[in-house]
């Protein structure tokens, strides 16, 4: 069975490009082994082919070479906290009609031209204070992320709505020092749910 994991830094993770099987430091890697741990009779492909700085759009424009071709039976998508951040400086906002089509789009030829089961994760914001105004923008473009699961996805994680409640009585920061960029604690957080969401597919 080959997973594909896709996203920006957060999937990413530190990976080697060079080879598509190396999961990185980060969700994957743990999202993987407890798979593997879950289901140890099935034979597994992972591939990681997230990139640090990506937005909606640029899964968009690579999305035949990194995600279509590639046929996986089962992919997950994390993305949409980029397209945020990158505007924050001036506030200049990315329209979010605009994050919409490019996010639909691609959830669009998954059903189209793959058999693909569609795992698909929430951007998220832990509280930081630095970051705190990135809601203005980020909490409309969640709404549309959970608007396209329910039309695209097989299974949807929260994981914005996760992380908000595994923070009360304990420090954001011990998930994510910045807010965004998961510590283990909070990579682990995530693998935890991916395995979940993953045995909601009933594919094991």
């Amino acid at each position: 069975m080959k997973i594909l994991f896709q996203g920006d830094s957060i999937t990413d993770a530190g990976r080697d490009r060079s080879d598509i099987h190396n999961l990185g430091h980060g969700y994957p890697l743990y999202s993987a082994e407890n798979i593997k741990a879950a289901f140890p009779a099935t034979e597994f492909e992972f591939i990681n082919l997230g990139i640090s700085g990506n937005r909606a759009e640029n899964l968009r424009d690579r999305w035949t070479e990194d995600a279509i071709d590639v046929d996986p039976d089962v992919i997950s998508i994390l993305i949409g906290i980029n397209d945020t951040w990158h505007r924050a400086g001036d506030k200049n906002w990315m329209p979010h009609e605009y994050f919409e089509e490019c996010y639909r789009g691609i959830l669009e030829r998954l059903k189209k031209e793959t058999h693909a089961k569609i795992i698909l994760l929430e951007q998220f914001l832990l509280y930081v204070p630095d970051k705190d105004f990135f809601h203005v923008d980020l909490d409309p473009k969640i709404q549309i992320t959970r608007k396209l699961a329910r039309e695209y996805a097989d299974v949807f994680v929260p994981l914005d709505g996760l992380f908000a409640a595994a923070s009360v009585g304990r420090a954001p920061t011990d998930f994510a020092a910045d807010g965004v960029h998961p510590t283990e604690v909070g990579a682990r957080f995530i693998a935890e749910h991916y395995l979940e969401a993953f045995k909601k597919l009933g594919l094991c």
